[in-house]
């Protein structure tokens, strides 16, 4: 399972976070989902074998918000970050 923080653009209210939500939840692979709706984040879970950062990146686009591309840390532009879950395998 991998981990990451998509920083959403035009995210104002409780109804836009939810319809953020909803999306993500909508990507095949997804684990887990949820939304910092004061800073602007959604923190995702997700399986890399059936899933890839470009799925949600268009989950985020497709239900009418942006992404904060300069607050990503990392070269991936949803900065997602490929933390493996310990418990994986066992």
């Amino acid at each position: 399972m991998e981990s990451g923080v998509i920083v959403v653009k035009g995210m104002n209210n409780q109804q836009d976070a939810d319809k953020v939500l909803d999306a993500l939840l909508g990507v095949w692979g997804i684990g887990r989902a949820e939304i910092n709706l004061k800073k602007s984040e959604a923190l995702i879970t997700y399986d890399e074998r059936m899933a890839s950062s470009h799925d949600f990146e268009q989950a985020v686009l497709d239900s009418g918000f942006g992404i904060d591309f300069n607050d990503s840390i990392s070269k991936d532009p949803l900065n997602l970050s490929k933390e493996v879950n310990q418990n994986e395998g066992m």
